[in-house]
């Protein structure tokens, strides 16, 4: 029944946008007070700028002008011997009042009193009686309008309400009654259908009033919006909404935020059940074809967007960010719709990409890798066009990038193959160890990186410091004439994004933040790079103690000039020298008062975490962009990046035992068992050892670890051989062990000196 009830709405709803398109120009009599008349017909969504007027639109007032009038107060001719009696239009300013007509304005809304508590007695009483006529009338007359729906859930039925913070609804009465509604009997749940139509079907003249985002605002918590056979209603609403202007979208963004976690929650979850039903129905027949309702998704999407832009900009985020991803989208073809977005950029031509919130990490990797390796092959094959072309010898070797070093001399080696192979750091990655008969097939690159890594960021270097409080690393902010090691540092992060090797980098967010200001190097060189506009909650995850002062400076409620005699002039140590700077020009004659304190802890903040070390930071901003270039990076959140470069520290050996796979052992062999007891036994620096001997890193890569492609190998081998591990492949060898306790002891010699490689 209730199937063909929303077929019936469906071809309502068809017949009503039909019938739009028939309607006649608006008339040139004006209408009377109360009355809507036809809007312009539905815009076109422009799905990555906001929806702006266009130059030469109508604006609200003129479209209420009369035509061959100039100005929208003044009246008609009464006769034509008026107008040339008194060569002048009669004024509205100079009629009696008693006949004077009334503009077109906002409708008044009717006065509706019920309240939430009244409410919910009259649903207790009709679960009692069974009588729902009381609670059927009221929805059928609170959902037949917008109108009615403020009168309803307006807190005060003809106040303006026009702020982004108060959207003037009475949420807990909304609350109550969408909460009650999936409890009435069907014949009331399918006349607030109606309603919903019929009130979606109206036809409004000029801009949408606060009342209609208001409306909008609560019919988009209907409840009913989540099964498929109202989805039809569902996407008129949507598109609606999507289609309303950006100042209008503000409004709703800033109410959504008002939200409580739950109902924000379930708004988002039911747009995702909403996309991923229209991408894979499960009966599709339920639904009309894509061809007929392509807007679908993309209108969802654009509300969706609302929905994160409000999470964005809530104090503390309503949800993680993860949970807008859309995990459906992991099974489209998503480098289709990257190239569609490469090809047509921020055009009226909807893509994912232009939204790229909704798509999860597992595909931004994905994307960054095949556009890694369309660039790798693109490289490799101008290289041996270039050979050709000059009639050399071909060397396969030209298709990768070559990296010799010696362990002894690591970072100085691998500063000078990266200058040297400066133009192939596209290509292919092979490390060959000097002196090593190792093969590199993946495992050689991640020992490569392992232990540059360890030996950059090592204290006695001085490239960078560890904050023990923050745990974390920061640049020197020592001064030199040669930044070339920075840059080699940046070029080793694109390097692992681009090969897909996890590091073991403790740096704050906001170095990822700085890391995508801008996210594309940009054509002029004098433009800075990594000044990101950061605050004391940055400046708190590097150096939590300043912070803390800092905050302390701000919240004091004495005189600050005279408790704190500081002016706007700081120090810090520079290899063991102290060195002054002033944060603005005569800072050091400026003292801090109650008045410019702000001032002064932002320049604070800006001078620690960019000034200082811009310099640095530079040279490893095009250090990693030298090699990650890609319209890709685009797409990534900065905790998305850091990501891609350091996987997860968190390590879940229970799921890599579930993802395991075997070869000569099954699951239920003594030594399975007993390997499995052992690992999941071992403390966490063990545990990270064993990922380390196995696979090269001891990083959780994105994805997880299924992502891995763990497998533990049979050897026949004696037992007082050690276990062997194939980092290439991700693969740990063991012999036949008698018992689990010489499983652990070998096991434990292993993982413990897993450093160089050999060949057997």
């Amino acid at each position: 029944m209730l199937l063909n009830i929303m077929r019936e709405n469906n071809t309502q709803l068809h017949q009503g946008e039909r019938e739009r398109d028939r309607l006649p120009p608006i008339s040139n009599h004006s209408s009377s007070g109360t009355d809507r008349g036809p809007k312009l017909p539905y815009p076109s969504l422009n799905f990555i700028s906001n929806h702006k007027k266009e130059a030469g639109s109508p604006t609200l007032s003129s479209q209420f002008i009369l035509p061959g009038i100039r100005h929208g107060r003044d009246l008609p001719p009464i006769c034509p011997d008026v107008r040339q009696k008194h060569q002048h239009r009669i004024t509205i300013d100079i009629l009696p009042p008693e006949v004077r007509a009334r503009f077109a304005s906002d409708p008044v809304i009717p006065i509706r009193t019920k309240t939430a508590k009244e409410f919910q007695e009259d649903i207790e009483r009709a679960t009692v009686s069974g009588d729902w006529k009381h609670v059927h009338d009221f929805y059928l007359t609170t959902f037949d309008s917008f109108l009615e729906l403020n009168a309803a859930f307006k807190k005060e039925a003809n106040a303006p309400f026009n702020t982004i913070e108060d959207s003037g609804i009475n949420t807990k009465f909304v609350n109550a009654v969408y909460d009650a509604l999936l409890l009435t009997p069907p014949d009331t749940q399918r006349a607030v259908l109606k309603g919903i139509i019929n009130s979606l079907l109206r036809e409004w003249k000029g801009r949408r009033t606060k009342d209609d985002l208001r409306a909008y605002f609560i019919l988009v918590q209907n409840p009913q919006c989540t099964s498929p056979a109202t989805y039809v209603i569902y996407a008129h609403l949507l598109r609606q909404i999507a289609a309303l202007a950006e100042a209008d979208h503000n409004f709703l963004m800033h109410w959504f935020k008002k939200l409580s976690q739950k109902r924000f929650k379930q708004l988002v979850e039911r747009l995702h059940f909403f996309i991923s039903t229209r991408l894979f129905p499960a009966k599709p027949e339920e639904l009309p074809p894509m061809a007929k309702c392509y807007w679908w998704i993309p209108s969802a999407t654009k509300v969706l967007s609302l929905l994160n832009a409000a999470n964005s900009i809530s104090c503390t985020p309503i949800m993680p960010f993860v949970d807008f991803y859309n995990l459906t989208l992991d099974h489209t073809d998503f480098m289709e719709d990257y190239h569609t977005w490469q090809t047509h950029g921020n055009s009226t031509r909807f893509t994912f990409c232009q939204f790229p919130f909704i798509l999860s990490t597992v595909v931004k990797k994905a994307i960054i890798q095949k556009d890694s390796e369309q660039q790798m092959i693109s490289m490799a094959r101008q290289s041996l066009v270039d050979k050709v072309s000059r009639r050399q010898r071909v060397d396969m070797s030209l298709l990768f990038l070559n990296i010799k070093v010696r362990r002894l001399q690591l970072v100085s080696d691998s500063l000078d193959e990266l200058a040297r192979n400066r133009a192939d750091l596209k290509k292919k990655l092979k490390v060959t160890f000097v002196g090593e008969a190792g093969l590199d097939m993946g495992g050689l690159t991640k020992e490569w990186f392992l232990l540059l890594i360890r030996q950059i960021f090592h204290t006695d270097y001085g490239m960078f410091t560890f904050f023990n409080d923050s745990h974390c690393h920061w640049f020197s902010s020592w001064k030199c004439d040669n930044y070339s090691e920075f840059r080699l540092v940046g070029a080793l992060m694109g390097l692992a994004v681009y090969n897909s090797i996890t590091l073991d980098i403790r740096f704050p967010p906001c170095v990822y933040k700085k890391l995508l200001t801008p996210p594309v190097v940009p054509c002029d060189p004098d433009t800075p790079v990594g000044m990101a506009t950061l605050t004391l909650d940055d400046l708190q995850q590097v150096m939590p103690d300043l912070a803390h002062g800092l905050a302390e400076l701000l919240s004091y409620e004495g005189n600050v000039e005279e408790d704190f005699c500081t002016t706007f002039q700081v120090s810090q140590e520079e290899l063991g020298v102290i060195k002054s700077y002033n944060l603005k020009p005569g800072g050091d004659k400026i003292p801090v008062t109650n008045q410019n304190r702000k001032e002064y802890v932002q320049l604070y903040v800006d001078f620690l975490l960019n000034k200082s070390i811009y310099r640095q930071f530079a040279a490893f901003f095009y250090g990693f962009h030298s090699v990650c270039a890609s319209d890709a990076l685009l797409l990534l959140r900065p905790e998305e990046v850091e990501i891609l470069v350091c996987g997860s520290p968190n390590l879940d050996m229970s799921s890599l035992q579930k993802a395991a796979q075997y070869e000569g052992y099954s699951k239920t062999d003594p030594t399975i068992r007993a390997f499995w007891d052992v690992v999941l036994a071992f403390p966490l620096e063990l545990q990270k050892k064993l990922l380390h001997f196995s696979t090269g890193s001891d990083r959780v890569p994105v994805g997880g670890m299924a992502d891995l492609n763990f497998k533990i190998s049979k050897i026949d081998a004696s037992t007082d051989w050690l276990p062997i591990s194939h980092t290439c492949f991700n693969q740990i060898c063991l012999p036949t062990y008698k018992n689990k306790k010489e499983l652990k002891q070998k096991l434990t010699i292993a993982i413990s000196n897993a450093e160089g490689f050999g060949l057997e």
